[in-house]
């Protein structure tokens, strides 16, 4: 096995839900290889996305430990683990979320903005041109199709060069073309910039792309 780029030991996420405590995810333990594509699968409601959003920092969990390039994430107060986010860490959502008010070029700006300040060109350009995206540089997102819209958003996710790139469920709301595509892409982020990749997916195309296939079912991660 090679470097290991994440590591969650009996990781423990619950809700209250009236009088009881629901458990979505009970005692996960994942360790996901430097370079690599890790998918996972699970029927709607299973906690997929909750599993990204705690091993992505993006949520707290209960008990347990999540490494992260050797690092504790429970111990970063805020502004660490927002900093850490924006360096370490990319994400897709199912909805591209851009914002409307700001270009496509801006949009893919912005962790960049967030990380180094301003006049940082040469990467977001080189990859508009490198995903065939440059001609629509300057349009708003409202102006151009759905799998343009995710194609930036994914975009906006690697321009920090991110050590680790979670997706949740990215083909949910393209169509087969567009769904295909994106397993180009995924393969190619991960083969040109050896980036390691989590994603969520209900597509079996996709669930098929990672070297690591897990399900979520009743809250336990299970290896296929």
């Amino acid at each position: 096995m090679g470097k290991i780029i994440l590591n969650s030991k009996n990781l423990t996420k619950s809700y209250q839900n009236g009088d009881r405590r629901l458990v979505v995810l009970n005692r996960i333990n994942l360790k996901l290889e430097a370079g690599t594509i890790t998918t996972i699968i699970g029927e709607s409601g299973s906690g997929k996305s909750t599993l990204l959003n705690v091993l992505s920092s993006l949520d707290t969990f209960d008990s347990g430990k999540l490494l992260i390039e050797n690092e504790d994430i429970k111990s970063f107060n805020e502004k660490k683990i927002s900093s850490f986010r924006n360096e370490k860490i990319g994400f897709i959502f199912q909805f591209h979320h851009l914002l409307p008010d700001f270009t496509v070029m801006d949009n893919v700006l912005m962790p960049l903005w967030i990380k180094k300040g301003f006049g940082q060109y040469e990467r977001p350009l080189d990859l508009l041109s490198d995903f065939g995206l440059l001609k629509i540089k300057d349009k708003y997102p409202d102006e151009v199709s759905g799998g343009e819209r995710q194609r930036v958003a994914i975009i906006r996710s690697i321009v920090n060069k991110p050590k680790i790139l979670f997706a949740d469920e990215p083909s949910g709301n393209l169509d087969e073309k567009n769904s295909a595509k994106l397993i180009d892409l995924f393969k190619r982020i991960n083969r040109d910039f050896n980036m390691t990749i989590m994603l969520t997916t209900h597509n079996p195309s996709i669930a098929k792309i990672g070297n690591n296939l897990y399900e979520l079912k009743s809250g336990e991660l299970i290896k296929r």
